[in-house]
């Protein structure tokens, strides 16, 4: 099957030949229907994979400091082989996936085979998600609709824990694709938007909501 991939050494994407995933415990099997890109976090991943060794350590501290505790228990030349070893495993991207059950795992029972089913599965034909990551989709919506499912959960959950009350003035920073579900999602529960980004372009597009 195909599949898109991100060397985190080199920073190359590409599209290579893998072979399907096998069904496991607890999970479905899906045959991909649709794929959303999530153009923030793809591109962060990319920028990150062609960024020197320097700029990734900078770019996540909170790692750095692991291989540094890591150089101190078990030596630096095993440390810089497992880092090594590490960024040069190539990562999937995508998380946003929309397609049909083939095939169910077990201990798996509130599936059937064929359902249209959401999942956080990557950029593949084939993908092996846990049943606990995936939805139905109703059959009211489109597959295209429900693409933007886990994108929009992402919004959903950051307005959960804000816990908004109506006629509230809220901010959202950052107009890209999250940002802007987010403001409609906020609008319909009864609260005044005021957006903000640093890209004009986005301010602009994102005028047309009423913000």
């Amino acid at each position: 099957m195909k599949q898109i991939l991100q060397d985190l050494k080199s920073g190359q994407t590409f599209l290579d030949d893998v072979p399907i995933p096998s069904v496991k415990p607890g999970c479905i099997l899906i045959k991909s229907n649709f794929s959303l890109i999530s153009l923030g976090t793809e591109r962060m991943l990319i920028e990150f994979g062609k960024a020197s060794l320097i700029e990734k350590a900078r770019q996540q501290p909170e790692k750095l400091k692991i291989v540094l505790d890591k150089i101190k228990s078990e030596g630096l030349l095993p440390t810089l082989e497992n880092v090594f070893n590490k960024l040069g495993q190539p990562i999937p991207l995508g998380y946003s996936n929309v397609g049909q059950i083939i095939e169910i795992g077990d201990g798996v029972s509130s599936y059937s085979i064929g359902d249209r089913v959401v999942s956080n599965g990557p950029h593949a034909e084939y993908v092996n998600v846990p049943v606990n990551l995936t939805e139905r989709i109703p059959s009211n919506v489109s597959n295209e609709q429900a693409c933007f499912t886990v994108i929009g959960s992402i919004a959903l959950q950051g307005i959960r824990l804000l816990k908004p009350t109506f006629g509230e003035n809220i901010v959202v920073f950052g107009l890209g694709l999250v940002g802007l579900l987010a403001v409609k999602i906020l609008q319909a529960n009864g609260v005044s938007v005021i957006g903000v980004d640093i890209d004009k372009e986005k301010c602009k597009y994102a005028s047309i909501y009423g913000i």
